[in-house]
């Protein structure tokens, strides 16, 4: 009965990958075969790969960092990442999260990681977007892993800056770390905390949020990223 629905829905509304637009076969979900299998996985958690580290190197201290894919631009993570951006296309982060978040729980990297936090929006773009585009990706990381996700210890109290390609490396680093904040800050005290995010390019962002994040005791942080430019 559940299948002759399923058929039925399928003649009305039927099913695409949402790279290709191609029809999707029964037992496909969200992109098909055939685009998953061309995505430029990274396999940085399994291979012990430290390019999320190394962009970090010298600037805050993590223990582990993973990024799920490559972003190549005109690419199909582009395109997946833009739809989930700017689209209103959440199940992107929700298929993301899905499928990392089975690889990390099977790794002993990750076994003692206790919460996920998003890299936040600030309030008012979050407003105008109605989403934080990490958030069902974080989501689905923390129920693989079987952990609290928690959105509101580290906030956004700053815009972004449009550009800050002129500045130098000491300017922004100093106007990043005035874009976060902190609030109860001893819920991390001794906490292993897997920071969450979309793109790492620079690693501006993701720096500056580790720096307010140690500001709690004992604590250890990790990174999981959908893409690495």
């Amino acid at each position: 009965m559940q299948n002759i629905l399923k058929g039925f829905i399928n003649i009305f509304f039927p099913l695409v990958c949402n790279a290709c637009k191609n029809l999707l076969s029964d037992n496909e979900n969200f992109i098909c075969t055939d685009c998953r299998h061309k995505l430029p996985v990274t396999n940085f958690h399994h291979n012990n790969d430290k390019s999320i580290e190394n962009v970090l190197y010298g600037r805050v201290a993590v223990e582990n960092g993973t990024a799920l894919l490559r972003f190549e631009k005109q690419g199909t993570v582009q395109y997946l990442i833009h739809q989930l951006k700017y689209g209103g296309n959440e199940k992107v982060g929700e298929f993301f999260g899905k499928w990392l978040g089975a690889e990390l729980n099977n790794l002993e990297n990750y076994a003692n990681i206790d919460m996920v936090i998003p890299v936040p929006l600030h309030p008012k773009k979050l407003k105008k977007r109605g989403y934080n585009q990490v958030e069902k990706f974080g989501k689905e990381i923390a129920n693989a892993l079987q952990i609290n996700y928690t959105d509101d210890i580290l906030i956004k109290v700053s815009a972004s800056l449009k550009s800050q390609a002129t500045k130098k490396r000491l300017e922004r680093w100093q106007l990043n770390n005035e874009l976060f904040d902190v609030n109860n800050i001893e819920q991390l005290n001794n906490k292993h905390i897997l920071l969450v995010d979309d793109i790492i390019t620079t690693g501006n962002t993701l720096e500056s949020c580790c720096i307010q994040l140690q500001k709690a005791k004992n604590i250890k942080i990790s990174i999981a990223c959908m893409a690495i430019a």
